[in-house]
Parts: C-alpha cells; sequence; structure tokens
C-alpha cells in the first residue's frame, strides 16, 4: 500500500513503468513584478529580507507592542484594531469659520453668550471705557439726590419723626424723585447713544476686526436721529397704556367713596399688571432687532420696527427666552456688583447724623456701585441682542453663506477692511 507520497513498491498490474512524480506544492514562479518581492513556494511563509518594516500581528497587543494612540479606547472587549474605523462613523464636516466671535453658522445659545464675553474681552477699551463713561453719568444724579437726602434727614436713629417729616416735605420730595427723574432721562439718552456704538463695534468684531471708540462713533452718528426714533416708539408703546392706567384710577377715585373704592381700585391695578407683563414682553420681544437694522443696514424707524418684527417671526419664543435669561443674568451680576456699595453708602448716610462728609461718601459709594453694575449690563445686553439678530438672519436668509465668503477672502487678505460694515445691508442677504 502506499500513503500518497512518493512511488509504491509494487506497479500495479497493467500500469506503466515510468509513473509521474508525487503530488507537490508548485514551485515559485520565476516572473515576478518589477520591484515587487520574490515569491515563496507554495505552503512556505515568506521571509523579509528587511527592505520595509512589517505591521505587528493581529491581536491584543503585548508588553512591548502597545496600540499606537487613537481617538477611542485602547482596552476592553472588542475594541478595533488601529486604522479600524468603529460601526456608523461616518463622514465628518469641518468645523465653521470663526474669523471672529462667533461661528459664521446659526448659533446656540452658548455661542451668544460666548461671542458677547469674547465681545468685551477683544476690545475692552471701547467697550467697557464707553459703558463706564454711560453708566457714570447716568448714576451721578441719583446719587447726588440721595446725598441731598441724607443731609436733610439728619440723624434717624435719635429722632426718627423728625426724619419721616424731612422725606415727606417738598425738599425731601424732590431729593428722592428729582435725582431719579434725572437719571432715567439722562440713561434714556446715553444708553442709545451707546448701543449703536457698540453695535457697529459687533459689527466689526464677527469678522476679527476691531475698531477704536472715536472710529465707532464716527460710524454710527448719522444713525442716532433713527434710533432715538426707534426707542421713542417704543417708550410710547409703553407709557400710554400706563396713562390709560392713570385716568382709570383718577376716575374710580372720584367716582366712589373710600370704603368700597380702594378694593376696586386694587383690583383693576392687579388685573392691569396681569396684563400688562405679557404686553411689555411682547413688544420688547418683536422690536428687540430694531435697534441693530438702524445702525447696521440703515433702515429708518418704522422700517427698522417691521423688520425686527419679520425677523422674530416664526422664532418668537426662542427670542423670547433668550432675552428672558438675559435679563436674568444681568441683574443677578449687576445685583452683586451694586448691591455692597449701595448698601454701604445707605448705612454711611444713614449713620452720619447729616453731616456733609457723609453725604458725600455716600453719594460716592452709591454712584460707584451703579457705575459697576451698569457698565456691565449695557454691552451684555447689546451684544446679545446683536448676536440674536445676526443668528436670525442666518436661520432666515443663509446670511451666513454670505459671512463666510467675505470672510475667506479678508483671512486670504490677512486683515479685515471696513468695507465688511456694508455686508449687514439686506440687499446682500439671500432672502432680505
Amino acid at each position: 500500500m502506499s500513503d500518497g507520497h512518493g512511488r509504491t513498491p509494487e506497479t500495479p498490474p497493467g500500469w506503466s513503468a515510468e509513473q509521474p512524480p508525487p503530488y507537490s506544492a508548485p514551485q515559485a514562479s520565476p516572473w515576478t513584478a518589477p520591484g515587487s518581492p520574490p515569491q515563496a513556494p507554495y505552503g512556505q511563509p515568506y521571509e523579509p529580507q528587511g527592505e520595509a518594516p512589517q505591521p505587528p500581528p493581529y491581536g491584543p497587543p503585548g508588553p512591548q507592542q502597545p496600540y499606537p494612540q487613537s481617538g477611542y479606547p485602547q482596552s476592553g472587549p472588542g475594541h478595533p484594531p488601529p486604522g479600524h474605523q468603529p460601526p456608523g462613523y461616518g463622514y465628518m464636516p469641518p468645523p465653521a469659520l470663526r474669523p471672529g466671535i462667533i461661528p459664521l453658522r446659526p448659533l446656540g445659545l452658548g455661542d451668544i453668550l460666548d461671542g458677547t464675553i469674547k465681545l468685551i474681552r477683544s476690545n475692552p477699551k471701547a467697550v467697557l471705557g464707553l459703558s463706564a463713561v454711560a453708566a457714570l453719568l447716568s448714576a451721578v444724579p441719583l446719587a447726588v439726590g440721595q446725598a441731598i437726602l441724607f443731609g436733610s434727614m439728619g440723624n434717624m436713629l435719635e429722632d426718627p419723626e423728625s426724619a419721616s417729616a424731612s422725606l415727606n416735605s417738598f425738599y425731601g420730595l424732590i431729593a428722592q424723585y428729582g435725582g431719579m427723574i434725572v437719571s432715567y432721562v439722562i440713561q434714556f439718552v446715553v444708553v442709545t447713544v451707546l448701543t449703536g456704538v457698540l453695535t457697529r463695534i459687533l459689527g466689526r468684531a464677527v469678522f476679527g476686526g476691531n475698531i477704536t471708540a472715536a472710529e465707532a462713533w464716527h460710524l454710527s452718528k448719522g444713525r442716532l436721529p433713527a434710533l432715538f426714533g426707534v426707542i421713542g416708539l417704543m417708550a410710547v408703546m409703553m407709557i400710554v397704556p400706563l396713562a390709560v392706567l392713570v385716568l382709570v384710577v383718577a376716575a374710580l377715585a372720584m367716582s366712589v367713596n373710600s370704603a368700597d373704592g380702594a378694593g376696586l381700585i386694587l383690583g383693576v391695578v392687579v388685573l392691569f399688571l396681569l396684563a400688562f407683563v405679557p404686553y411689555y414682553l411682547f413688544i420688547t420681544t418683536r422690536f428687540a432687532f430694531a435697534a441693530p437694522a438702524v445702525v447696521l443696514e440703515g433702515r429708518g424707524p418704522i422700517d427698522a420696527m417691521r423688520r425686527s418684527w419679520h425677523l422674530v417671526t416664526g422664532d418668537f419664543w426662542r427670542v423670547l427666552g433668550i432675552l428672558l435669561l438675559t435679563s436674568l443674568l444681568v441683574g443677578v451680576v449687576s445685583g452683586v456688583l451694586s448691591v455692597p456699595f449701595s448698601f454701604g453708602g445707605t448705612l454711611i448716610g444713614m449713620l452720619g447724623g447729616g453731616s456733609p462728609g457723609s453725604a458725600v461718601v455716600a453719594a460716592v459709594f452709591i454712584a460707584v456701585g451703579g457705575t459697576l453694575s451698569a457698565m456691565f449690563s449695557y454691552p451684555f445686553q447689546a451684544g446679545v441682542s446683536g448676536l440674536l439678530y445676526a443668528d436670525r438672519r442666518m436661520r432666515g436668509e443663509a446670511f451666513d453663506l454670505v459671512l463666510q465668503t467675505a470672510a475667506i477672502e479678508q483671512q486670504r487678505q490677512g486683515w479685515v477692511h471696513a468695507s465688511a460694515d456694508e455686508l449687514w445691508h439686506p440687499s446682500n442677504s439671500a432672502r432680505s
């Protein structure tokens, strides 16, 4: 018998004496492609001659063969070998361009808040400097009024009746409310001017450019009349309902007796407040983008308010939520900055016995607290409003494509030209 290897000792009957060689692996072919390694005979492992390094064998790494660094865990059952992508791993788009304070794509809440902080940090001299001047101008009249009031009160702890009489006198009423009224009037003017200047700084900062306070004032001063028109129209919308309430309360006070009139008047005031709060939120949200439209797009007051109404349409609740959250954050931070100074100034004024020195120190404390509070709140609210405006244009008008194209060209040139301000004009939007 034979085991299939070699010739059998005996040839079976009828077979030829010359048989072919037994079956074995084919010999290596002498013909190979130029530059390829030589072929090994079938069934024999190929041993390299040292020309190229060989990859490590597949399997768990030994102590001297750690896996190369990659973005997923290197230990544990079933982790992929080097060079292998995990299941479901697809194409990752490149990050959006970010030449300035925001990425040039539709923005989330984090992008808006982060961009506002970057606006302040990227140009602190212009942003914080102008905000400090505006805050100081509006805080000084209020502080002076409080100082006069403290000086007229005398020693409140020793003679409370005298202090109460001072508060209710004509001089005391002027000290209490006169400074407040003057402060509000100044605040209306300086905040309107500051909003226009900060919006112009923001428009350039989106592209990564910085401008000085003087340049921002030069670019925005021509838009101030229209900006005052927008603020004035919104003020009228708020004052008219309040005036109606005053007339209704006065009519009720004259037509009913004192016993039944107090409850009726209180009920009317409560109902009015319940209706006025939603009205106030609706108006401020619908016209939140009127100021950016005036400054950056060059629109008039009525056209800017119509433009803001159009931009908010379809995203009202999101805009309202971000504005409310911004007001909450600003209120908390402003309170932290101002309350210690306001409390200290009030305490010094009350305990100073009406001396001129204590009144002056109290006024200084109150002014510093109000300035620090407003110096943060003014640019933060203007920044959030401006970036929300940019976000709505990117979502509704594909404005991010316009910004990206301009940013690529400016990066190629290596600097931000003043003509970048013209890109905010609605003629550059896909759907203006």
